[in-house]
């Protein structure tokens, strides 16, 4: 049975640039439908619309504030409306505002929590029913290995994207009747735009610390949400893979 999403309709949340985008592009090239959502750059979320629909598929770009769940109900509503069904949810959208436990504010650990926590929350529960209708779904929650680990400078990072793994689990549980499954990637090191800013030691840190010796990249977090949204997975819940060069080992 080769892989093949010929006939599914996807959506990735914050998918305009980095992992999102690569996911969104990956999907595409599979035969699936796909809409994004972005927060702010309309330009970046346009040019991956027409790089999926280059590849001969539907494509949308909408702009949606991850957190507010009308706009959620709003974002699926408008897929099902249009494209008649939606198979895939890949819960992508996150943010980062490290610091120091002792020097962390309030607002900045309330802002990643809320963010992170409640977008997941919001798209997760909105997709249940027109996936219920369907018979069927895949949701992907895009995690981090430190919400296996931990790490200093990113507890409310950390505490969020744990967070992630213990709603998938729970989600997984409630809706596998249905035939809906819920699992998560946790990602290690990946190179993004975000990343190149990194200093040169911290880089070199990293990639001791990973057994595969380098760090990864989007393309390679993209193909493990394929087979999880392809029915060569379809045994599959519950379960979190963490794709990280055996950092977290």
């Amino acid at each position: 049975m080769g892989l093949s999403l010929e006939g599914k309709t996807c959506l990735v949340t914050g998918g305009s640039r980095g992992i999102g985008k690569a996911i969104a592009l990956k999907l595409a090239e599979f035969g699936a439908d796909v809409a994004i959502t972005y927060a702010r750059s309309a330009n970046a979320a346009n040019e991956v619309k027409a790089e999926i629909e280059a590849k001969g598929r539907n494509a949308k770009a909408i702009q949606a504030d991850a957190v507010d769940f009308a706009e959620a109900e709003k974002v699926i509503n408008e897929i099902v409306s249009d494209w008649g069904k939606l198979d895939v949810l890949v819960n992508n959208a996150g943010i980062t505002k490290d610091n120091l436990i002792l020097r962390m504010s309030e607002d900045q650990w309330d802002d990643v929590i809320t963010t992170n926590l409640k977008s997941i929350f919001n798209y997760s529960k909105v997709a249940a029913r027109p996936m219920m209708k369907n018979r069927g779904g895949s949701i992907i929650n895009i995690s981090s290995v430190v919400g296996i680990s931990g790490n200093a400078g990113q507890s409310n990072y950390s505490a969020s994207k744990a967070g992630i793994i213990g709603f998938t689990k729970s989600y997984a549980k409630e809706l596998a009747s249905r035939n809906i499954r819920a699992n998560v990637i946790a990602p290690g090191y990946i190179t993004t735009d975000m990343t190149d800013a990194l200093d040169e030691k911290v880089l070199e840190g990293i990639k001791e610390a990973t057994p595969l010796g380098r760090a990864g990249n989007a393309d390679e977090i993209a193909d493990a949400v394929v087979f999880l949204s392809s029915d060569m997975s379809s045994y599959i819940t519950g379960e979190t893979i963490r794709v990280d060069g055996g950092m977290a080992m």
